[in-house]
C-alpha cells in the first residue's frame, strides 16, 4: 500500500497560488504570481525537489496543477532529467469533471467519488509514493475530508511537505483556508536552505486540543 504525500511551496502567510509565474493562477485577482522564482536557484531545494521525485510511483494532480505540468514537462526530453523522466513514464491521476481525452502519456481522469478512488489507488500501488504536487484545491479537499473523517486514526493523506519561503504575500489562495475540523499536526522532518526556506515534513494527527494554562497559586 502506498503512502499519499502532499508537497506544496507556500508563503510566510500559507498563500499557495501560483508560485511559478505571474500569469500561472490570476483567478480572484491575484497579483504576486512567481513568487518562487527568487528561490528557484536554492541547491539545498533542488537536491530535495530530486529526492521527492526519486520516491514518487505516481502522481495525483488538481486540474490546474495537471495543464501547467503538461504543458511543459512533456517537452523536457533529456532521459537524464530527474523529474522530466519520471512525470514523463509514471503513471498520472488528474481530477476533473470535464478533462476526457489527456494527451499525455498514462494519465487517467479521476471524475467520481474522489476519496473513495484515492483509497483504491494507495492500496493498488505496491511500489513508490502517491503524490500529490500543488494542487490548490485537490489538497483542500482532502485535508478536510480527512479532519472530517478520520476520527483520530491515519486519513487518506500520510504526509505533508511544506516548503516555506521567506516571503509574505497578504492575499491568495491558502492550504489552510478558514473554517473546517482543527486537527493537530506532528512534526516529523524539517531542514532549511541557504536562501532560507523551511522545508517543514508533517504526519496528521487527530484532533487538535485545547486546554488552558494552569492558574497561578493563590497568594
Amino acid at each position: 500500500m502506498a503512502k499519499l504525500i502532499l508537497n506544496t511551496f507556500v508563503s510566510l502567510d500559507g498563500v499557495m497560488q501560483a508560485p511559478g509565474g505571474t500569469q500561472e493562477d490570476t483567478s480572484g485577482g491575484f497579483e504576486y504570481g512567481g513568487w518562487q522564482v527568487p528561490f528557484f536557484g536554492d541547491e539545498d531545494m533542488g537536491a530535495f525537489i530530486n529526492e521527492i521525485f526519486d520516491r514518487s510511483g505516481a502522481y495525483l494532480l488538481g486540474r490546474r496543477t495537471y495543464d501547467i505540468f503538461a504543458g511543459y514537462w512533456p517537452r523536457v526530453t533529456d532521459p537524464q532529467d530527474p523529474i522530466a523522466a519520471r512525470l514523463n513514464t509514471l503513471p498520472k491521476y488528474v481530477v476533473s469533471t470535464t478533462l476526457t481525452d489527456p494527451a499525455w502519456e498514462n494519465t487517467t481522469v479521476i471524475s467520481g467519488d474522489v476519496p473513495a478512488e484515492v483509497a483504491r489507488l494507495k492500496e493498488r500501488m505496491e511500489e513508490g509514493e502517491l503524490q500529490i504536487h500543488g494542487s490548490a484545491t485537490l489538497a483542500q479537499s482532502l485535508l478536510a475530508y480527512d479532519a472530517a473523517h478520520a476520527n483520530g486514526g491515519p486519513g487518506l493523506i500520510d504526509e505533508v511537505n511544506l516548503l516555506v519561503h521567506p516571503v509574505y504575500l497578504g492575499s491568495g489562495k491558502h492550504l489552510f483556508p478558514e473554517g473546517g475540523q482543527p486537527r493537530a499536526f506532528e512534526l516529523i522532518g524539517a531542514r532549511t536552505t541557504g536562501s532560507g526556506i523551511a522545508i517543514l515534513t508533517y504526519r496528521p494527527g487527530g484532533r487538535a486540543r485545547f486546554e488552558d494554562f494552569d492558574p497561578p497559586p493563590a497568594a
